[in-house]
């Protein structure tokens, strides 16, 4: 039998593995030594300098000297400590019932723990310093890479500073390169210009070699450019084995994470495997159990060099992926949908107007917990500090009332650096109301301008602040942002949302360009503090069509960041005329001209249907709503009965009601009762659907 892929692709990697001998050798050395040099390697450097490749080549390391090797990515992990450890007992094929390090403590040899990018995981450094590292066995090897050096709390502790080895990681040495380029059969006659444009950056000889593999016979010509991966990405992209390849590594530069059915949805290809085989063989494309990426250099000069070259192109990539995330957002457990909200993000991050307002890199360093009952004190002192004694009294007040409202943001030792504490408006009663000046004036302006009707839910983001910034831009506040937009999007029946400001005007076209309105008669004073308030009606723009707005946005398709008034407000039906208009609907469905006059159409439960499909017009998307709310009732002996009375008066009319009841065989009295039950459950599917939202679909 042919030896499996697996062999084969590790084959390649030792025969393209050149250099870092000193690096093996202090690896081997610790690895055979009776008793641990050093527990603890920490490697470190910039990006591309092939800090991946030598952790894959210690674990073949430690296998051949027979030592049990676990790697974890660290973007893989989310970094919180029950999550290390889940993620932890997975690598290690563990039963859920016993812990990693209960298994890590068996007299089973020497353990290798190989963590890569290691500065994704950096809230955990001081929890992983102080509290799970110490516990391991002495058997126990423990190599961290990541770009930055150890953190000062590593070279300040006496006890740390005689176990832990720091390695920092750079470019191969000439003699290194020449070995490189000619394992990858690079004309020997070439080396030298190569070495001398690359300056043996590894992620740079490897995409040299690429380059000149795609073009073989032909000189490297290097061009006069100070960003040597663009100038080899630009290069490489114009010579891939044909369009579909450009187009597939276009698509990958584009989202986080790429998976044979999302470059299939990109693509419009139904079979990609060859393709994606294609991708993952790039010297420059790395692998994590949940997909495919490029390096980070490299994403960011394939999607710079696409956005300039083809602005089309790059403009349906975006919408491709934004419709596979949204069909999997809408069918997702929640914790799926956090996950796909994440890759869904993750493509506004080049957009000039929202960059200056995140830190996208640096929001990795803190991380959304629940609040705990030993963090109120430091979240009330933060409250306190930036807003005064009576703000930290009424945010005890709602920690009292609304705890689950409450989320806490932590550093890397686990302290709560931020919170957000949301107020559920629906839960309010009259005392809380008269407390609050803030939840008084939305309650009010709801009042007024927007009731509420029954099974929806108002949110006001009462507290959101920084411990050390407060409302500044901050990695803290970027978190905050992150889970608010989750909010929004797995909050069933949220109608409105209430966000309010110490300062407004800064945040006025970050909030426009979120479709947030600046909402005056919501402003409230608190200890002679003015805050000024924006909001959202989510039943006028649903979250599907926010989100077709916010790529718009992205895209750059509006001249401004300002809302423009919509072509045809949304309609926020109450429930009673709610319940009419699906009557009046079912009587008109055989006559769509009577149909496309009903409120229905504007309604958000249309509004959505429309965006699922994106084919029917409003009339007949109305009309399939229709039945298929009719059709779910089938599914019940029960209510059987009422979908055939339906049937005979509203799809496939009899000419009268009461030869319709001849039909069925039934008393025409009896027949009445069974449609009057059938309209009364079509109403009530259809409501739920409307007031819903994504929880629902």
């Amino acid at each position: 039998m042919a030896s499996p892929l697996s062999d084969r692709l590790e084959a390649a990697r030792r025969q393209r593995f050149v250099g870092r001998a000193a690096e093996q050798t202090l690896f081997q050395s610790a690895l055979t030594a009776p008793e641990l040099p050093f527990y603890v390697l920490h490697v470190f450097g910039p990006g591309g300098v092939g800090k991946s490749t030598l952790l894959r080549h210690f674990s073949r390391l430690a296998s051949e000297a027979n030592a049990q090797v676990i790697h974890l990515d660290g973007r893989n992990v989310d970094a919180s400590p029950d999550f290390f450890q889940n993620a932890l007992q997975r690598a290690m094929g563990l039963d859920p019932a016993v812990s990693p390090l209960q298994a890590l403590s068996s007299p089973n040899g020497r353990w290798v723990l190989l963590i890569d990018t290691y500065e994704m995981l950096a809230p955990l450094d001081g929890w992983l310093r102080d509290v799970f590292l110490p516990q391991l066995p002495g058997n126990v090897i423990t190599i961290l890479a990541g770009r930055n050096p150890p953190s000062i709390g590593w070279r300040t502790d006496p006890g740390w500073e005689a176990m832990i080895h720091v390695l920092p990681l750079r470019n191969l040495e000439p003699e290194e390169g020449h070995d490189y380029l000619l394992r990858r059969q690079v004309p020997a006659d070439q080396h030298q210009m190569v070495l001398e444009f690359t300056h043996g950056h590894p992620l740079a000889l490897s995409l040299v070699a690429d380059a000149m593999a795609q073009r073989p016979g032909t000189r490297f010509q290097p061009e006069d450019a100070p960003d040597v991966i663009r100038v080899l990405l630009e290069q490489f992209v114009q010579k891939v084995p044909g369009p579909a390849h450009r187009a597939a590594l276009e698509a990958c530069a584009l989202v986080r994470l790429t998976t044979e059915p999302l470059l299939a949805h990109m693509l419009d290809i139904p079979e990609v495997l060859e393709l994606f085989q294609w991708l993952r063989g790039l010297s420059f494309i790395e692998a994590e159990r949940r997909g495919i990426f490029p390096h980070d250099l490299a994403r960011e000069a394939l999607t710079a060099d696409l956005r300039w070259r083809n602005p089309d192109w790059y403009r349906e990539l975006h919408e491709r992926a934004r419709a596979y995330y949204l069909s999997r957002l809408q069918q997702g457990s929640i914790q799926e949908q956090q996950q796909i909200l994440s890759e869904y993000i993750f493509l506004h991050r080049d957009n000039a107007l929202v960059r200056p307002y995140f830190e996208w890199q640096e929001s990795g360093q803190v991380f959304a917990d629940a609040m705990r009952p030993a963090d109120r004190e430091a979240v009330l002192a933060m409250v306190a500090q930036h807003e005064g004694q009576r703000s930290a009294e009424l945010a005890a007040h709602w920690l009292d009332r609304q705890p689950q409202g409450a989320s806490v943001f932590r550093d890397a030792s686990g302290q709560p650096r931020g919170l957000l504490l949301m107020v559920s408006l629906d839960k309010t009663t009259p005392a809380d109301r008269a407390l609050d000046p803030a939840i008084e004036a939305a309650t009010r302006y709801l009042a007024q301008h927007a009731p509420l009707r029954p099974n929806e839910t108002a949110t006001h983001f009462r507290f959101w602040l920084a411990a050390d910034s407060y409302q500044g831009v901050s990695p803290i506040q970027s978190r905050i942002f992150i889970n608010i937009i989750q909010h929004y999007l797995t909050t069933p029946g949220l109608a409105y949302t209430f966000f309010p400001c110490a300062d407004p005007d800064f945040w006025v076209e970050l909030l426009a360009y979120a479709d947030l309105a600046r909402q005056p008669e919501a402003d409230f004073t608190v200890d002679g503090r003015r805050y000024g308030v924006y909001g959202h009606d989510w039943r006028v723009t649903p979250p599907l069509a926010w989100l077709d707005l916010m790529a718009q946005r992205e895209l750059g398709l509006m001249a401004s960041v300002k809302p423009p008034p919509p072509q045809e407000q949304l309609l926020v039906l109450s429930r009673t005329e709610f319940d009419a208009a699906v009557r009046e609907a079912l009587k008109a469905m055989t006559t769509p001209a009577v149909l496309a006059t009903n409120p229905l159409l504007r309604s958000r439960l249309v509004a959505e249907e429309m965006r699922a499909s994106g084919k029917a017009e409003r009339t007949a998307a109305l009309q399939n709503l229709l039945k298929a709310a009719a059709e779910t009732l089938q599914k019940s002996p029960r209510q059987a009965k009422f979908y055939r009375a339906l049937y005979h008066t509203y799809f496939r009319p009899a000419v009268t009601q009461e030869q319709a009841a001849e039909l069925l065989d039934l008393p025409f009295s009896t027949f009445r009762r069974h449609l009057a039950a059938g309209i009364q459950q079509v109403t009530e599917i259809l409501w739920q659907k409307e007031v819903g939202g994504l929880e629902n679909e």
